[in-house]
């Protein structure tokens, strides 16, 4: 989508609206004999397309007065209730919709298949679709939608009476609010929670007015509390971070050191229509963010990117020219440290004609997380896992229930250790609209194939800062090369504006090399440990000399 076509886009990881149209044309045995009820009805579908679900009822219901029995009225009116979330209210009017005339508005079926599904009650949902697709002239796009529908609650009838070994837990009100908090993303040793959220607490709540209506999004951070086992309150991210549009994190960097914002602001040429911006911190405070520019921006929506432990590709999702459907997943390999190559489709296998979004890379760096929206789901977005393996991307899986839910899941981001995970969705039992949630994954190996674990399967940490040997100061673009017990390549990375390297991977033993122009070369063999208790991190400093 350009754009100049959009006004507001939600980052969820690149949300779509719930809103599916009800009908393409209205059967020729809609005719009302009152001259001021067919006027009423222009009127109510205007509303309704506009998406103002309170005027349309109020307007249907006064059609409905002297058509009691309009099987048509009677099912716009539980499709409108239906988009406000009032399921009660929209399976009365379905239900009398198809009493009245079950071959009129055939499309009353998939909708009330979607009520049973958001109760749980597949069995209603799979019969009520079912019984959608048996009926005669409806069109193709309804059809598609409806096999859509039923393979989604197929997948979630089966996969409720399987659940993973895991166990999923609300944080609370430290974290989460009454309004959309969503979006996790969690530093590679697990000091540091940011998320995005729309609540009006900040300095700068304002609401979006030619949007949704709801506050504008902010980017807030919560730090980990040892002694309690437990994040702290979270508060806006300090700095020059949050604005008065919408300000969303797709991602913070292993090292915590910089994260990726998604920026939605009309009013701003460079952010007008969703675009990807870059912060770094600086003295605990994050600096105003920068655009990230060609080739990642395009004049296409671009929602959120990650990017890999070793800071060498970068991932992101757009909906630019030459993708499989709406919102895709690219990978582009970064020159040097403000050049890309050319942004490369994930292709067909993690790509489809849906929705793909809400990206995390695993601190192994080859396992990524993402959202969808296709048959593959147990409803609306979940999370899929895809795996980087002999030169090409594992045909992605569900993650599995209850990690995910017949709600909607946001992004789910992973402790080096794999030990925990955390996620955000709107299933029931939250505090909002969406909360954050802590999944314990114990006795749940998500990085394996089968879910076991053979031995540890988390990572350790490396990172330390390379100076120079007279003047102390942080070396930039220090190359430092990891190898194996046997001399191989297993990573490399170089350091930032500060001297600072970083790397996750397995306990071992490895041979570090340190290179720079005009220096002299250092190597030193490390030791790295991994516990299965906490995340091992080992920190490492070194000073060149020349």
């Amino acid at each position: 989508m350009k754009k100049y076509l959009i006004i507001f886009l939600a980052l969820s990881l690149a949300s779509t609206a719930q809103t599916t149209e009800p009908e393409k044309k209205d059967k020729k045995t809609n005719v009302f004999t009152d001259a001021g009820d067919a006027a009423k009805i222009v009127i109510a579908k205007q509303k309704m397309y506009a998406g103002d679900f309170v005027g349309a009822i109020n307007t249907y219901r006064e059609v409905e007065k002297n058509n009691p029995k309009n099987a048509t009225v009677l099912y716009y009116i539980g499709f409108c209730h239906f988009n406000l979330k009032q399921n009660d209210k929209a399976k009365e009017y379905l239900l009398k919709s198809i009493e009245a005339n079950a071959t009129e508005k055939p499309e009353a079926h998939i909708t009330l298949g979607r009520i049973y599904h958001a109760e749980s009650n597949f069995d209603k949902a799979i019969e009520e679709i079912s019984a959608f697709k048996s009926a005669a002239n409806t069109d193709k796009e309804s059809n598609e939608d409806a096999d859509l529908y039923l393979k989604q609650a197929q997948n979630a009838k089966a996969m409720t009476t399987a659940p993973l070994n895991v166990t999923v837990e609300n944080l609370g009100t430290g974290i989460n609010s009454k309004y959309n908090d969503k979006n996790p993303c969690l530093t590679a040793d697990g000091s540091k929670l940011v998320f995005t959220t729309n609540r009006p607490e900040g300095t700068n709540a304002v609401v979006d007015i030619e949007g949704d209506g709801k506050y504008f999004e902010d980017i807030y951070i919560a730090g980990y509390d040892s002694a309690t086992k437990n994040f702290a309150k979270a508060a806006e991210v300090p700095g020059s971070v949050n604005t008065k549009a919408h300000d969303a994190v797709s991602s913070i960097s292993p090292d915590g050191k910089q994260i990726f914002i998604y920026k939605n602001d009309i009013k701003d040429k460079e952010s007008r229509g969703g675009d990807i911006f870059i912060s770094k911190i600086n003295n605990g405070k994050w600096k105003t963010p920068e655009p990230i520019g060609k080739p990642v921006a395009s004049s296409y929506w671009e929602g959120g990117a990650c990017i890999s432990p070793d800071g060498k590709k970068l991932f992101f999702f757009s909906e630019r020219d030459g993708g499989m459907g709406r919102s895709d997943i690219y990978m582009v390999e970064k020159i040097n440290k403000k050049e890309y190559g050319k942004p490369v489709n994930l292709g067909p296998t993690v790509n489809t004609s849906y929705d793909e979004a809400g990206m995390f890379l695993a601190p192994d760096g080859k396992t990524l997380f993402f959202c969808s929206d296709g048959p593959g789901s147990m409803g609306s977005y979940d999370v899929f896992k895809t795996v980087f393996e002999n030169g090409k991307w594992t045909a992605p899986v569900n993650v599995g229930y209850p990690i995910n839910s017949i709600g909607k899941e946001g992004q789910l981001t992973l402790s080096a250790d794999a030990k925990y995970a955390y996620i955000s969705s709107d299933r029931a039992g939250g505090l909002g609209e969406s909360d954050i949630y802590k999944i314990d994954l114990k006795d749940y190996a998500i990085l394996e194939k089968d879910g076991k674990k053979i031995k540890s399967n988390g990572l350790s940490i490396l990172k330390g800062t390379v100076r120079d040997g007279y003047e102390g100061y942080g070396l930039p673009d220090v190359e430092v090369v990891l190898a194996d017990a046997s001399g191989a390549q297993v990573a490399s990375t170089t350091t930032n504006e500060n001297g600072e390297y970083f790397f996750t991977l397995k306990g071992g033993n490895y041979k570090l090399t340190i290179n720079k122009k005009g220096f002299k070369q250092i190597s030193e063999e490390i030791v790295l440990k991994i516990s299965d208790k906490e995340t091992v991190s080992l920190e490492k400093g070194y000073l060149l000399k020349k």
